[in-house]
C-alpha cells in the first residue's frame, strides 16, 4: 500500500499573511487542495494522511468534504517541528498500516507535484527502499561565513537540491525517528537528512523545477503563473 502524509503543520511565518500559507485561496481554491487534488488522482497512492496544525483540522475536514478528496482517511495534529510531525504521522499509521508499506512524505505547500514525480518516487522506493524527490544545481555556488562575502565556491555537480515527495517504508522511517530521538536529534531539516545523520543512504528520484515550495509572497506569483502556461508544442521533453 502506497499513503501519502500530507505535511502542513507549518504556520508560515516567512509569508507575512494573517493565515497559515497552506490555506491561503488562490483561484478560490485553498493551496492545500491544489496538492491533495494531484495525490487524490494518482492511481499508485491508496490513502492520505495529513499532519495539520493544531487549530485548523475541524477547517481542513471542511475542505476536504467541500471538495470531494476521499483518500484522506485521517488528520493528525502537527508538532513543534517537521520531525515531530512527522514522527506523529508515522504512529499514526502504524496502528493501521503493515511496516512494509510505503510513505511519501510531501510538503502541502508543493502544490504543482506532478504525476510523473510521485510515480518515481514510488518506483524508486520499492527498488531502493527509499527515494528523495531531487534535482540538479545549476547556479555557480559559492561558500560563505559571514553571509557577506565569499573567496571559495563548492562543486555544483556534486550537489542536488531535495524536494518532496521522499518515500520510505513505514518501518524504517519509524525506526530512525526513534534511534535519533534516543539521540538527541530533534529537530533534522527533512527525512532525508535525518535518514544521513542517522547513518542512513539515500537515493534520488524525479524532481522540477516547477514543484516549488510556497515559502514568499513571490513563489505565489510564480505558482499563479504557473497554472496558466501551457507548454509551447514545439518544444521538446
Amino acid at each position: 500500500m502506497n499513503i501519502a502524509m500530507i505535511i502542513a503543520g507549518g504556520t508560515g511565518n516567512r509569508m507575512h499573511q494573517d493565515i497559515p500559507k497552506q490555506f491561503l485561496t488562490v483561484n478560490e481554491k485553498p493551496i492545500i487542495i491544489y496538492t491533495l487534488e494531484i495525490f487524490q488522482k494518482h492511481p499508485a497512492v491508496d490513502e492520505i494522511i495529513v499532519v495539520c496544525l493544531e487549530g485548523w483540522e475541524q477547517i481542513l475536514w471542511a475542505y476536504i468534504r467541500q471538495f470531494n478528496i476521499y483518500k484522506v482517511k485521517m488528520i493528525v495534529k502537527g508538532g513543534a517541528c517537521g520531525q515531530e510531525s512527522i514522527y506523529r504521522g508515522l504512529i499514526a499509521l502504524e496502528k493501521e498500516h503493515s511496516v512494509d508499506d510505503i510513505v511519501l512524505i510531501h510538503d502541502a505547500i508543493r502544490p504543482m507535484v506532478s504525476e510523473e514525480i510521485i510515480s518515481d518516487c514510488i518506483n524508486k522506493t520499492v527498488e531502493k527502499g527509499c527515494a528523495i524527490a531531487s534535482i540538479p544545481c545549476a547556479e555557480a555556488m559559492l561558500v560563505t561565513k559571514d553571509q557577506e562575502s565569499s573567496n571559495s565556491i563548492f562543486n555544483r555537480d556534486e550537489l542536488k537540491r531535495t524536494q518532496t515527495p521522499q518515500g520510505f517504508g513505514i518501518g524504517k522511517l519509524l525506526d530512525v525517528h526513534r534511534k535519533a530521538l534516543e539521540k538527541g536529534i530533534t529537530n533534522s531539516v527533512a527525512s532525508c537528512t535525518l535518514m544521513i545523520e542517522m547513518g542512513e543512504e539515500i537515493y534520488f528520484s524525479k524532481g522540477s523545477e516547477k514543484n516549488l515550495k510556497l515559502t514568499t509572497v513571490e513563489d505565489i506569483d510564480i505558482f499563479k503563473a504557473l497554472l496558466l502556461a501551457q507548454r509551447a508544442e514545439w518544444l521538446k521533453d
